[in-house]
């Protein structure tokens, strides 16, 4: 049976979004990702997802992201002794279901208490993933978990969240995870400046939408000038991956790195 939710934040109602391009990809015979998990979540939920039908690209870009995300995460767990994954703003995310390798690492999922209330109800605390109520703004949940694992190795990653913030908040997050976190990565997406600094243009997705982009980057290096702990690993393009899935348009703006950038990218920093 369906239950309908009240979101409280406008962001975070914008958790639907990725669920929901999941599950959509998942029941294509040619799924890029395969998550049955979110196939159900949406079924549980009561909400208008026809809205999201007309954004081609985010749909594959949700998609994308996503498995761009785990498989930095199986890297990680894979040379790692100790490592611990943490979601920062995770959603509903499925990526503990998704990796088989997550009984080699302990889990976090961190988001605001509205939603993990609501992930509670939805997707109940696995035994090897652990959900933090709480502000990616907030240190308390930072200073708790080095606490807790002080020998451990961390990855973080922040995916579809750091775009809904300003820069200096973004700057005072990645210094804070600079100081209690080194010896691991971070790995998060961003909007392009093209997308902060106009009104108009947003992701296909949050056209209609009232959450507003308030930060954007397009050079990764960028980051190291603002916190020199911060080393970057890699910065690509959503259109790198499965070209023929971006249709012409998609394709063609493929061809030219610098004009995406200003729109969106991929980025992984290891913490020194």
């Amino acid at each position: 049976m369906k239950k309908k939710y009240e979101f409280k934040s406008i962001v975070a109602e914008t958790l639907l979004i990725p669920l929901y391009m999941r599950a959509k990809e998942s029941r294509r015979k040619d799924a890029i990702l395969r998550d049955r998990q979110a196939e159900q979540l949406v079924e549980s939920i009561e909400y208008d997802y026809s809205k999201f039908d007309g954004a081609k690209l985010s749909a594959i870009g949700c998609v994308v992201r996503g498995l761009y995300f785990d498989n930095a995460i199986r890297r990680f767990i894979a040379t790692r002794k100790n490592p611990i994954v943490v979601n920062v703003g995770c959603g509903l995310d499925t990526r503990y279901q998704r990796i088989e390798e997550h009984d080699k690492a302990i889990f976090y999922e961190m988001d605001l208490p509205e939603v993990i209330d609501l992930r509670r109800d939805l997707l109940p605390e696995p035994a090897g993933d652990h959900y933090i109520a709480g502000s990616l703004l907030e240190t308390q949940w930072m200073d708790d978990l080095r606490k807790k694992h002080p020998e451990a190795e961390f990855i973080i990653v922040i995916e579809g969240v750091l775009m809904y913030f300003y820069e200096k908040q973004v700057r005072q997050l990645l210094t804070r995870l600079a100081d209690r976190f080194s010896g691991g990565e971070v790995w998060f997406d961003v909007c392009g400046p093209m997308m902060a600094n106009s009104k108009y243009i947003k992701p296909d997705s949050l056209r209609g939408h009232e959450a507003q982009i308030r930060s954007g980057l397009k050079d990764g290096h960028e980051v190291e000038n603002w916190e020199p702990r911060l080393q970057l690993i890699d910065q690509t393009l959503y259109q790198k991956f499965f070209p023929k899935r971006w249709g012409l348009g998609g394709r063609l703006m493929g061809l030219f790195p610098g004009i995406c950038k200003k729109f969106s990218s991929l980025l992984g920093y290891k913490i020194k």
